[in-house]
């Protein structure tokens, strides 16, 4: 089966596109156990990431198995995950060492 997107741990809440996807396709990926299938609700760039599931405001980003960011606002399924609703936790002062 070709794919559209990689997901590389379970853990993750967010796949990265192998191509561009256009609002309505259906992306394909590997999921720890077989093979997921998502309705992409917005274009998605190449290289950009979409949510593989609902994703609440403040929850964690999970990419690769690390957190990459935190959600700004709620996160539908399918919804391009970017800065427009996503903020980096990565050279946060404010932060501290609370994330460690």
């Amino acid at each position: 089966m070709e794919i559209d997107a990689i997901k590389i741990k379970q853990e993750d809440n967010v796949a990265t596109a192998l191509r561009a996807l256009n609002k309505q396709d259906t992306a394909k990926y590997r999921d720890g156990e077989g093979f997921s299938e998502t309705l992409i609700l917005e274009d998605i760039p190449y290289g950009h990431k979409f949510a593989t599931r609902d994703i609440a405001s403040g929850e964690d980003i999970v990419k690769y198995g690390e957190v990459i960011g935190r959600a700004t606002r709620d996160i539908k399924t399918g919804s391009h995950t970017h800065v427009q609703n996503l903020e980096s936790l990565r050279a946060r002062g404010d932060l501290g060492k609370a994330r460690d």
